[in-house]
């Protein structure tokens, strides 16, 4: 049996990108963060409703405030901000759900008004890279909406695989939803070069 290994994250900040900077997010996003996480459209295939600014504030002072990744079932969330503007243009998180099994999960959301420009691919690529390389998972996923198109083609440029269609599977905001899920190794990973 394999030793459960000891996984950590301890990026060094800002982890940069060819046109971004991945942060920590900080009160100073909270407009950034309300023009978008508040918008109901953005909010329409996520496990979220649209966001006030105190929940916001909440989240901030919370769950977001993590930097680093030292256990199972926490999630590092970074903003992503153009690095020649300082604008932020979203943000993307990395799940570590479990030690043994080293496997983590990807997720991303990015401004309207930034959207098409191919932002989330390089911010979650970015993740990836620290899932892969830096913290050593072996598997990392992807699990979204059918609805939403626009982030399958992100995990399909990324190189996940669609690995399942989930037809109905879950109440979600009212009606029944199907959920596609996409996955990569870190063998993958690797071999993308």
């Amino acid at each position: 049996m394999l030793d459960e290994p000891k996984l950590e994250l301890h990026p060094t900040y800002p982890v940069r990108t060819e046109r971004l900077l991945l942060r920590p997010l900080t009160a100073a996003d909270t407009d950034a963060l309300l023009a978008y996480r508040s918008l109901p459209d953005v909010c329409r295939y996520v496990p979220f409703e649209p966001m006030s600014r105190e929940v916001i504030a909440d989240r901030l002072a919370g769950m977001w405030s993590l930097t680093s990744l030292t256990d199972e079932g926490q999630a590092l969330t970074l903003g992503a901000e153009l690095a020649e503007t300082g604008e932020l243009v979203g943000d993307v998180v990395l799940f570590l759900h479990s030690r043994t099994h080293r496997s983590g999960e990807l997720g991303y959301m990015i401004n309207p008004q930034f959207e098409g420009k191919g932002y989330a691919t390089e911010a979650s690529r970015a993740m990836l890279r620290l899932a892969f390389e830096d913290l050593g998972l072996h598997r990392v996923i992807g699990r979204i909406d059918e609805r939403n198109e626009p982030s399958a083609k992100v995990l399909r440029r990324l190189g996940l695989r669609q690995e399942a269609r989930l037809v109905q599977n879950e109440w979600f905001k009212g009606e029944w939803s199907t959920e596609l899920d996409f996955a990569m190794l870190a063998d993958e990973w690797r071999a993308q070069g």
